[in-house]
């Protein structure tokens, strides 16, 4: 039952987010699925496969409401939305366990680093922190151009301009999003096995970012 029910929410959501854009697409669910169970197996019991199961879930139905908050242009949350929507669709998959319902919906409302509603439960962090090691590193990095790209902004920029520029403007490089969110992430991590992996992806993050400032010469004062 567990691995049948497992596959059918998979197939599910992959239908719903495979053509989403890039940076909340199916191919950020697997990284996501695959962070969470890895730091599942540093936080869980080895013999508490409902707790493992839940994780599996909430980390395939976390960005569930994406394409919602993205019709919406931001007005939905989709950490909000996609509760009831993840319950939904775990009833739909032949899921009769209202308590498993519960926990899943509960780590997906949950799981938004900007999000009203802090993770509680166990299962609520690691789903929080699977997501957000996907934030920093090099897959961040990569993800920070890419939204740069999408919008139009600039390759790269000042601090002082990253930082006074507007979301979604010409300033709203992948720069600043390191400087207004992605240096802060691994001091929000809530798992001890979360902020080990969360500290080894910075320090690549921080390095990237300092080596970009210098090659670009945009923040060398003596030009």
């Amino acid at each position: 039952m567990p691995s049948f029910l497992f596959q059918n929410v998979y197939g599910r959501v992959r239908s719903i987010l495979e053509f989403a854009p890039g940076c909340h697409d199916f191919d950020h669910t697997i990284r996501v699925l695959n962070n969470a169970r890895e730091i599942a197996r540093g936080e869980l019991e080895a013999e508490d496969e409902g707790s493992f199961l839940a994780v599996e879930l909430g980390a395939v139905l976390h960005d569930v409401a994406r394409p919602e908050e993205l019709e919406s242009g931001g007005g939905i949350c989709h950490a909000e939305a996609g509760a009831p929507k993840a319950a939904g669709i775990l009833r739909e998959c032949g899921c009769s366990d209202e308590t498993l319902i519960r926990i899943v919906s509960e780590s997906v409302k949950r799981h938004r680093f900007r999000g009203k509603n802090a993770p509680v439960s166990l299962v609520d962090k690691i789903v929080y922190d699977a997501d957000k090691l996907d934030s920093i590193g090099a897959v961040g990095i990569g993800r920070s151009f890419h939204f740069a790209g999408r919008v139009g902004a600039r390759l790269h920029n000042t601090e002082q301009e990253a930082l006074s520029g507007k979301e979604y403007g010409r300033e709203d490089s992948a720069y600043r999003e390191y400087l207004v969110k992605l240096r802060y992430v691994p001091e929000r991590m809530l798992t001890d096995t979360g902020r080990a992996l969360a500290r080894e992806r910075a320090e690549f993050m921080h390095e990237f970012f300092r080596r970009m400032n210098r090659e670009s010469g945009l923040n060398l004062s003596s030009l």
